[in-house]
């Protein structure tokens, strides 16, 4: 019988846009001639529970809580009006696919959705709709209709479900199997009876050989051990793998034989190579048994033990070679945008349609203290050709009918960023794009302008603590001044940016998370930064923090793993004293909510104190640190190597006659157009020649990218001081208008 694949994503990741990892195996098997099928259950289990046939269930299923005293008023508030969500639910989930755009203007006439708790906070932000357009606060409203719902639902159906993570506590349940094997072997919960009817239809449609289980959060992991026990209790005979981040992460140090009892193999890593070998050695079995089976980084049971293989002598794939990721079988059409938050640029985590894609594997810089360096996906760094990407990014607009993208990178190399803006550039292609960076200097204000010319509109990167020392400590490679002016090049280029940001780092004092804050007070205050978020600092046994902590003055105090006899489980975050003894776990709320002020361009004015109701000191940063720093960003003198590139297009040329004291000479007039306006530069006519020539030959459509060196070589062939010409303030205005140095 010929291998056929069932591919899923468990329950829950994001609403609005599948998660990659299905379509880039699928993307490979299409490659080797494997014939495979994906589904995001997912977004197939929130679809089916939010329909109104899906209330109506529900109500009845939660009804029997309701008799008891310790039910909360707004769960019965909900119960009540359970006739309004059955008749609102479809038009809602409708209009948050794209499909009933006119439902907007009933839902934000404010008395068409039932209402409860979640619509509480709108009295606090009634001041950011007047910068929203209707489908968006309407957006906004129907998420909080459905974040009402889940309040009943984790209230008094079952209290595991999140909309982006399912029973994720039991993920995080660190090293022990036993919460997890204990959860597994109790009677299935409300979510997971639905859950497990549309993994029995999918079985019985695609009669798989094999079932692989991606895993890429702990909120997926116990979704995917219920399905894993299904098929094993319905279809022993199907074969069940899992991949995916968390087993790359937490899953290494694997020794708990009970795993088995859902799964058949666990691959670590690149998934394509340990895929294939498991496929050849299913379908041609060695005789010999005391030979064993070629697996690659392959975790199995033999003889009630467990037993990791990686005995292949197959390379990983190389980028080039995996294929194009392939979205089809998912349901492209059906996933929901959702606005939690009204800050333009983090609710693209939630709202709209991406396609997902890498320019690189792995991490070019791989250095930062509390990052898991150590494992391939990390460590190993190997970029795709920018003719690839973009010849990847058409197919996939052919193939999705969606134009956005979101490039997964640890951090974008900022000249392969170069080199594709310029190939989309070059080709003419229309997309949407965003991506993860690092704030290194080389995002330079052309660049960034560039970047955005190519259709990027955000960025994320770590500023992670505020303060030089720290940043050191960690290996950044940046300063905040340095990220201070690169957020200021993306933000002036129209590049929104978010920043990553992180508190309790070890050693770190009392007096430097308050001067994180007041750096990042100033940077919203200046406009440079749009959005961020605060994360406690965790340490990860894969990190040189958690390889060596007593370089970082942290205790590990997680316990001894893998003794004699002991089982284990998860083994990557690693619990540890600071051994400054400062409780930073009091910061979370001043500095999230803080930083949700920010977010929305108010409270700049506030004292650092009255976010905390603890005794803080007072910052040491000076009030104008950033404002001093944007200032400070030189122009600098170009460099010959320096890359010309010309945005624009042709200028119409006028000739005409300049006279002055009795002298006469011919000049011309070049007049541009572009998207907004259009403007004229004068020059004389020999240097106004060789300019208009030029501009066609360092177009960013042509195929040849000239040096500044070249340019220089080629005016100085019939011209004088190609210098001089070039800090003229005629080319100063062309330079404002799409003359780029990179």
């Amino acid at each position: 019988m010929k291998t056929k694949l069932l591919l899923i994503t468990p329950p829950f990741t994001q609403l609005n846009t599948p998660y990659p990892a299905t379509a880039y195996i699928k993307g490979f098997l299409n490659t080797i001639n494997v014939a495979s099928v994906q589904a995001d259950l997912g977004i197939e289990v929130i679809l089916k529970l939010f329909s109104k046939e899906g209330l109506q269930d529900l109500f009845a299923a939660g009804s029997q809580k309701l008799q008891r005293e310790d039910i909360s008023t707004n769960s019965r508030r909900i119960f009540a009006l359970q006739d309004e969500y059955c008749k609102t639910i479809n038009p809602v989930i409708a209009f948050l696919q794209g499909k009933n755009p006119t439902l907007a203007l009933q839902i934000c006439q404010e008395d068409y959705l039932p209402e409860a708790s979640r619509f509480a906070q709108l009295e606090e932000l009634d001041w950011a709709f007047g910068s929203m357009g209707t489908q968006d606060k309407a957006k906004h409203l129907a998420t909080l209709y459905l974040e009402d719902i889940s309040d009943f639902i984790v209230e008094c159906v079952d209290a595991n479900f999140g909309f982006s993570r399912y029973a994720e506590r039991l993920g995080r349940s660190a090293n022990s199997f036993d919460e997890l094997y204990d959860a597994l072997n109790q009677e299935p919960t409300y979510i997971d009876g639905i859950f497990l009817s549309i993994v029995k239809e999918r079985i019985e449609t695609v009669q798989p050989t094999m079932f692989l289980i991606s895993v890429p959060f702990p909120g997926n992991l116990y979704s995917a051990f219920r399905a894993g026990q299904w098929v094993k209790q319905h279809y022993p005979n199907i074969k069940i793998s899992m991949g995916g981040g968390f087993p790359n992460t937490e899953l290494r140090s694997l020794t708990d034989a009970r795993v088995f009892e859902f799964l058949d193999f666990i691959t670590l890593d690149d998934g394509e190579a340990p895929i294939e070998e498991l496929l050849l050695s299913l379908e041609q079995p060695i005789a010999n048994s005391q030979q064993p089976t070629a697996l690659k980084r392959t975790f199995l049971l033999e003889n009630g033990k467990v037993v990791y293989r990686n005995n292949s002598t197959k390379p990983d794939y190389k980028q080039a070679q995996v294929g194009t990721p392939d979205y089809s079988d998912l349901l492209l059409d059906k996933y929901i945008s959702v606005i939690e938050i009204v800050n333009p640029m983090h609710r693209m985590w939630s709202d709209g349609r991406w396609n997902k894609l890498t320019m690189a594997h792995g991490c070019y810089w791989g250095k930062c203290t509390f990052c898991d360096i150590s494992l391939d996906y990390i460590k190993i760094y190997e970029p795709v050709a920018a003719n690839l990407l973009c010849d990847r990014i058409e197919e996939l607009v052919i193939q999705t009918g969606q134009t956005g993208f979101h490039f997964v990178d640890e951090a974008a190399p900022p000249a392969l960023m170069r080199a594709l803006a310029l190939e989309i550039l070059k080709r003419k292609i229309s997309i949407t794009w965003w991506t993860n960076i690092r704030f290194e200097k080389s995002f330079t204000a052309d660049l960034c302008l560039l970047l955005k010319a190519s259709g990027c509109i955000a960025v994320s990167g770590g500023l992670e603590v505020a303060s030089d020392r720290l940043l050191k400590l960690i290996d950044k490679g940046v300063t905040v001044e340095q990220v201070a002016k690169v957020t200021q090049h993306f933000t002036q280029a129209g590049i929104m940016v978010h920043s990553y940001l992180m508190y309790g780092y070890p050693t770190q004092t009392v007096q430097e998370t308050v001067d994180s804050l007041e750096m990042v007070r100033q940077m919203f205050e200046a406009g440079v930064l749009q959005s961020g978020f605060w994360h406690q600092f965790a340490m990860t046994a894969h990190s040189p923090v958690g390889m060596n902590p007593e370089d970082f003055g942290v205790i590990p105090t997680s316990p001894s793993l893998g003794g004699l006899g002991e089982a284990f489980f998860a083994n990557n975050d690693i619990d540890f004293k600071d051994k400054t003894g400062i409780d930073h776990d009091k910061f979370s709320f001043g500095l999230k909510k803080s930083l949700f002020n920010f977010m929305h361009g108010i409270c700049f004015d506030y004292e650092l104190q009255d976010w905390f109701d603890f005794k803080i000191p007072k910052t040491k940063i000076p009030i104008d640190f950033i404002e001093k720093a944007l200032a400070n960003d030189l122009v600098l003198t170009t460099k010959p190597t320096a890359k010309i590139v010309w945005l624009g297009g042709k200028p119409e040329i006028d000739h005409f006659t300049k006279s002055k004291k009795g002298n006469s000479w011919e000049m011309m007039r070049l007049t541009f157009h572009d998207k907004k306006e259009s403007f004229e530069i004068q020059t004389n006519k020999e240097e106004g020649e060789w300019l208009a020539q030029m501009l066609v030959k360092i177009s960013v459509h042509t195929n040849k990218v000239y040096t500044f060196q070249e340019l220089k070589a080629d005016f100085e062939s019939q011209l004088e001081d190609f210098e001089l010409f070039w800090y003229s303030k005629p080319i100063h205005i062309i330079r404002s208008f799409g003359l780029l140095t990179l």
